[in-house]
Order: structure tokens, then sequence, then C-alpha cells
């Protein structure tokens, strides 16, 4: 269980923030220089070199998304150009690749960032450039939103590149597209000219993600333990029918993968951030407190079973249900070892996990402070813990920020270093770049800047729209 008895604040975190970003900037630069575009997309590292691994192209947006952070985290406008630059050359492929379901990854980390960048007045204003990156985003949430599968209910998801019979916990935090889209007023046109409505499309589907890849300890079957999530719910194609759940990185469907954990935590919290905003005739018609009770929910029951069942340190291991944890001895009562015998941690889930328990803890401020101290203090905790010594790599020749992550550990695709039995030491795309987020969104906390959203300035308390 995390221990967050001591009482942080934002600002007590910003003088390590301030110094991981000379080491971010070399990683940056250090990757640019050996995976130039045209490359195949770097992965994660290997002897902290980062190569390539085929399977989909869903890490270029975190890539050329983390040259954006860093500028906007230090004013360095080489990151801006190189950010900015590489999004025009690179990058329009991802707007319409019909075959996965990671357009709010890497779409909305380059172009999103690129588009909240002008509306914060962090670069100069310029209609055209504006217009650019509205039209990818636009593109870009009509794209994702037409991956569509229906259940027996007549509603539906959004299918992962499994397909049709798949959907994946991942995703919520890539519906992302469908919100800048609907913001932007847009929709998908399908056969007929039917315009569909692209919040209608990610209400159902995060409402369906609630429904069938998240547990709330209310007798559900036999592994019904609140807040633990399942990576894939199946469906039969021909009907609708939910037929079981299923996995593909983590160890079980019965045991919860921390990584697609850490991707619900993070996803419905930005969604709750973002529908606050929303004005009643921007919602299609939809019910907005039947929207935010289902989000809140599961919000909450991840948030909390992450706090429960993750060491001490903040940092879990890959799958609370990998067959070796029972070698650990009280693994939950002490801080987690990453160079242990038996199971590797993911220091990339903790850095989705900590942005997204901050994010809730201030969502709940205006109306229960207790528990939004609780989310916030855990959030630090875990963010502190990754700014440290045993996580944040201090070495110029490791093109990685964060250590220890892991991608996939039942198809043994992550390296395991000499002398170690568990993959250990390596970063990934994915965990540098929210590491990265995180650190920036504690930073303006802690400086009392704009409020960091995916969606842009300003960002209001529930009292301040209620």
């Amino acid at each position: 269980m995390i221990s967050s008895s001591a009482s942080r604040q934002p600002v007590d975190l910003l003088p390590a923030i301030e110094q991981m970003w000379p080491q971010s900037a070399n990683c940056i630069q250090s990757i640019e220089n050996t995976c130039p575009a045209g490359s195949a997309s770097p992965v994660f590292t290997v002897n902290g070199q980062y190569t390539a691994r085929g399977w989909t192209e869903w890490t270029q947006g975190f890539q050329y998304g983390s040259a954006l952070l860093q500028f906007d985290a230090t004013g360095d406008e080489q990151f801006l150009e190189l950010g900015r630059q590489r999004t025009l050359e690179v990058m329009a492929p991802h707007l319409t690749h019909v075959g996965v379901h990671d357009h709010g990854f890497n779409n909305v980390s380059t172009y999103g960032n690129l588009w909240r960048l002008i509306g914060e007045q962090r670069i100069e204003e310029d209609t055209w450039q504006r217009h650019f990156y509205e039209l990818a985003l636009k593109v870009t949430g009509a794209v994702q939103a037409s991956r569509w599968s229906v259940t027996r209910d007549g509603t539906g998801y959004i299918c992962s590149f499994n397909g049709p019979q798949s959907l994946f916990v991942d995703t919520i935090r890539s519906c992302r597209a469908l919100a800048l889209a609907h913001q932007l007023g847009h929709v998908l046109m399908g056969e007929q000219d039917e315009a569909h409505s692209l919040l209608k499309r990610l209400v159902e589907h995060a409402n369906n993600t609630a429904r069938y890849n998240i547990w709330y300890g209310e007798g559900r079957d036999a592994y019904d333990l609140r807040g633990r999530t399942a990576h894939e719910a199946v469906f039969n194609t021909n009907n609708g029918d939910y037929r079981c759940a299923s996995t593909q990185q983590g160890y079980s469907p019965h045991s919860t993968w921390t990584r697609g954990l850490a991707w619900a935590m993070l996803g419905y919290t930005e969604l709750l951030e973002w529908l606050a905003t929303l004005l009643d005739d921007q919602l299609d018609g939809h019910n907005r407190q039947e929207i935010e009770t289902t989000f809140l929910k599961a919000a909450r029951a991840t948030c909390d079973f992450y706090i429960q069942w993750t060491p001490s340190c903040g940092v879990p291991y890959w799958d609370t249900g990998a067959p070796g944890l029972w070698q650990l001895n009280d693994y939950l009562h002490q801080p987690a070892d990453p160079f242990n015998d038996h199971e590797p941690v993911d220091s990339s889930a903790a850095a989705i996990a900590c942005q997204g328990l901050m994010r809730l803890g201030r969502y709940l401020q205006p109306q229960d402070a207790a528990a939004a101290d609780q989310y916030l203090q855990a959030g630090l905790a875990v963010l502190a813990t990754l700014l440290g010594e045993h996580y944040l790599s201090q070495d110029p020749s490791h093109q990685g920020l964060l250590l220890h992550s892991v991608y996939h550990r039942p198809n043994g695709w992550d390296n395991i270093p000499a002398g170690q039995s568990v993959p250990c030491g390596e970063s990934s795309m994915w965990g540098d770049y929210h590491l990265r987020e995180a650190a920036l969104y504690v930073q303006r906390l802690a400086r009392n800047e704009t409020y960091h959203t995916f969606f842009g300035p300003p960002m209001p308390l529930a009292e301040e729209i209620s």
C-alpha cells in the first residue's frame, strides 16, 4: 500500500523536477541522433539504447510530443522547432490510420500539444497554423471513432487493433482524440450522410469500458475485487454479447495488468475534467450527471485499487497476479525492488497513474476535501519516487529518462541485463513521456501557472461552473 504519510505540496517537488529537465533534454537529443525522421518508431531501450518493436506504431507521438513538453517546461525553442517540424514531416499517416485505437496517444501528444500551446499563448498565434492543428485533431478523432463495434444493447465501443471483438482498457485515455474533435465541433460522417456524434461514441465507449473492463466489488464474478481491471473485454461480433475478460500484456484475465489500470485512472479523471468545461448545449442531449457518476465511480475505484495494491513507494509490479510475487515476502508494505529475482516492476505504470491520482484529487477538492488530499498525496508520493535516484536515469549515455519500465512481459520482449533474472534498468517511450507530462503538471501547480490539460486553458473548478 502506498505510503503517503508525509504531507507534500507541489512546490516540494519543484527542485527535483527542475533537475530532471536537463537530463530529459539530453535524452531527446540523443534519440533524435539515432532515430531520425523516417526511421521506425523507437519503443523501448535495450542496454540503454532505444530500439523499434513492430506491433503497432503507437509510440511516435510520444517521441515528438516529448520535445514539445520539454519546450513547454523550459522555454527552450529548439525543442519546439524539433517537435513542430517532426510532427509536420512524419505524423500525417497516424491521422488516417484506420487500423489502430491509439489516436489519442500519437496525435494528441503532437498536434494536440501544439494546438494547446497556441491556445495558452505559449507560442505565437498564427491563424493557418491553428487551423492546420485543428483539422488534424478533427480527422484523428473521427478516424478513431470509426473503429466501432456494436454491443447487444445497441451501444458500442472503439475496438482495439485486435479486431472488432476487442475492447481494450487502454483506449479510454486515447479517447482524448474524440473529445478534442467534438470540442472543435466535428462529427463522423457515415453512410447516407448520417452524422455520428463523437461525444456519443466517446460516452458509450467509456461507459462500456467502465462496465466490462472494471470491477466494483458488486458480485459480478468470483474475482470481483473493487477497482481491478482487465486489459481486454471480448464480445461476440455476431450479436454483440459480452463473452469474457482477456489480456494481451497482463498475466491473467483475472488479475490486473498495472499499466492498463493506470490508463483507466488517468483516462477517466481527464475526461471528468474535460466534461466539467462543456456547456449543456455541447452535450448532444446527454445527461451530465449520469456521465459524471459513471466516470467518477470508475476513476475512484481504480485509483483506490492502485493505492491499496501497490508497494509503499508507489511503483507497482507489472501485474498484481504475477506468479512470482509470493516469493517477495510482504512486498506491498515495502518499497518495490526493481532488481529482484522474480518479477519486474513497471515504472511506466507509475508515471501514468500518479497523474491520474493528482488530477482526481483536484477534481474532488470542492466536494470532498479529505479524499482529495488523499489522492493528491498519493500522486505526489509516486512522482517523488520516480524523480529519485532509483528511477530517474543519471547516465548521459542512457537514452531513457525513466528506468525500470516494462513493455510486454508475456511475450518476453523486454531486455534482461546480464546478471539479472527479470527485466530492469530499461526505459520506454510512453514511460518517459508520461514522466515529463506529470512533472510539467506539478511544475505548473507549484508555480501557480495555467492548469495543464489536454484540452487547453482555462479549466474552471467545479464550483465555478455549478
